[in-house]
């Protein structure tokens, strides 16, 4: 066994029938980061019951971090999981909006290596694949082309890759059949991460296509508000925001689920589905300070870390709507 396949096993067997939160960053007003909070934070995420947790992606403003705030993110995750408990880092770039055609998409890449060549070296686990919208002026034979190559490159990293299939709306891109089974044939693929959101045929049409062509890929659902069905669909683990601030409840959800205790799994779905309509709700983008008010609160972050880099602000009522949700729901 190859040690990128090794690594690629490691990877399939955590998440399969496990959780693994993508997590957000506590930050002061001014948007710096709060330091003593994450580390409770931290402290507190690995004590449930998650399989792991996803640093540097969109709940955590990965691609607005910078590179020290990177490493004391990662250090201080790397610090608090347990043995059994992976890392998932993610990879990606923004665009330079001063550059345009063939160097802009160079300075792209060459930043999204940059940045899987970092996680690798804090000792991530996995990569999760920021989509490559900047590919999106291309006709469709040279885009296609260029989205597997990008995997291709950021697999040099040596880590195993989390394909990361996110609705469009929310800066994802819409993977054809064929690029789909390109990607998925890669052998450092450990399987695809679905964000689909409110395209329910989009998520059937891949569940279909990996369960008929690649079973020994898994189905990874972030399908923060379709979470029960996505596991119906056949999602055999979870990379969920969701599950950021109470996460038990969710891990409780898949494994009733794969042990075929469907009334169990019916009862606990509908609590975690009315949960997430409370956090998940326009403007969608708001889910992550959404996430961080959940945390403050119950006391697991202080008023003053609960901040977003998005300008958004939380009004006294929306902290209601969340701490009532909470308890109506029997969430923490």
């Amino acid at each position: 066994m190859t040690e990128i396949t090794h690594k690629v096993v490691r990877v399939k067997e955590r998440l399969h029938g496990g959780l693994v939160p993508a997590v957000p960053v506590p930050r002061y007003r001014n948007g710096t980061v709060h330091v003593e909070a994450q580390r409770s934070y931290a402290a507190y995420l690995c004590a449930q019951n998650i399989a792991g947790v996803s640093v540097w992606v969109h709940t955590g403003r990965g691609l607005h971090l910078s590179r020290d705030e990177r490493a004391v993110v990662i250090d201080t995750w790397k610090e608090f999981l347990k043995p059994d408990q992976i890392l998932v880092a993610g990879a990606g770039a923004i665009p330079d909006p001063t550059l345009a055609g063939p160097r802009r998409r160079e300075v792209w890449l060459r930043d999204s290596r940059l940045m899987a060549e970092e996680a690798s070296r804090a000792g991530a686990d996995a990569l999760l694949v920021f989509p490559p919208v900047i590919f999106g002026d291309l006709g469709e034979r040279e885009r296609n082309d260029a989205i597997v190559e990008y995997h291709r490159e950021l697999a040099e990293a040596g880590l195993p890759l989390i394909l990361f299939y996110l609705y469009e709306e929310a800066g994802g891109v819409r993977y054809s059949a064929e690029v789909l089974r390109e990607l998925l044939a890669l052998p450092q693929v450990a399987g695809m991460k679905m964000a689909a959101l409110d395209s329910v045929m989009t998520l059937q049409d891949v569940a279909s296509l990996i369960r008929r062509e690649f079973p020994d890929k898994l189905l990874i659902t972030g399908e923060d508000r379709m979470f029960g069905y996505s596991l119906m669909c056949g999602a055999a683990g979870a990379l969920v925001g969701l599950g950021a601030a109470f996460p038990n409840i969710q891990s409780d959800m898949i494994t009733a689920y794969m042990a075929k205790d469907y009334a169990r799994f019916v009862e606990l779905s509908a609590r975690v589905d009315g949960y997430g309509q409370a956090v998940f709700t326009a403007p969608m983008d708001k889910y992550v300070l959404r996430l961080l008010a959940c945390l403050g609160s119950e006391g697991i972050l202080p008023e003053e870390a609960v901040h977003d880099i998005a300008g958004f602000e939380m009004r006294a009522d929306e902290i209601e709507r969340l701490r009532s949700a909470i308890q109506q729901y029997g969430i923490y």
